[in-house]
């Protein structure tokens, strides 16, 4: 089953050469597109990217600062790696700040942004309602594109800059810690459907059932990462 949508991104037409080198690189390391402990050549991803060594290297040291890469001292740069023990962490904090994006982004967002939240709720409730087709089976990895976007699409709802840039930086370490161990999660699915209801919810200005199901969706993941370490 192939997934095709325009799914919400924070990438801006307008940005800087630096701006998208650091998003598309960015992504391919919560993605473990780029695999923990790998070398960064920043010709390599100048060439892939199709864009001067400069902008690559301004990226490279916004992700150090995101701790997805790592410099050494004539060593290089390197994807960093996925510490496990960090979960417990990294939930704390977004269970803390995750509901409060929502609750927020259901009394401010925009009404494009909540017809936006209503597209992709409709787009995810009918993946989650698909039969399961056993020769073409539902790419795991794309799934988790979906619980990106869906959460930068709430942050930016919430209209609150601050919160937006801390939220996706330690969502961006929660993904990678679930992309780890993605091949023993039975499926992602369920995890993804949550955020009908949660999207729903925001788009319907209810600030209560927002929140409660924005934390759930948090303590839910962690709880599904502990079942399968």
């Amino acid at each position: 089953m192939s997934l095709t949508t325009d799914l919400p991104t924070v990438e801006s037409p307008s940005a800087s050469l630096a701006d998208r080198a650091y998003q598309q690189l960015r992504d391919k390391l919560i993605m473990l597109e780029i695999r923990p402990g790998d070398p960064i050549n920043d010709g390599l991803l100048a060439s892939e990217l199709r864009i001067g060594r400069t902008p690559v290297r301004e990226a490279l040291k916004r992700l150090e600062s995101d701790h997805l890469v790592v410099s050494y001292p004539r060593r290089g740069t390197f994807a960093t790696t996925v510490d496990i023990t960090e979960l417990a962490d990294v939930s704390e904090i977004r269970e803390l700040l995750e509901p409060l994006a929502a609750r927020r982004a259901a009394r401010v967002s925009t009404v494009p942004l909540r017809n936006q939240m209503r597209e992709v709720a409709a787009t995810i409730a009918s993946i989650a309602a698909a039969p399961i087709d056993q020769h073409e089976p539902i790419d795991q990895r794309e799934l988790m594109r979906y619980d990106i976007a869906v959460h930068r699409l709430i942050y930016r709802a919430s209209a609150n800059p601050h919160l937006e840039d801390v939220l996706v930086r330690y969502d961006n370490l929660a993904t990678r810690i679930w992309c780890l161990v993605l091949d023993k999660v039975p499926a992602v699915t369920g995890h993804i459907a949550e955020h009908v209801r949660l999207l729903q919810a925001i788009a319907d200005g209810d600030e209560t059932l927002a929140q409660q199901l924005s934390l759930e969706h948090v303590t839910n993941f962690e709880a599904t990462i502990r079942d399968v370490l």
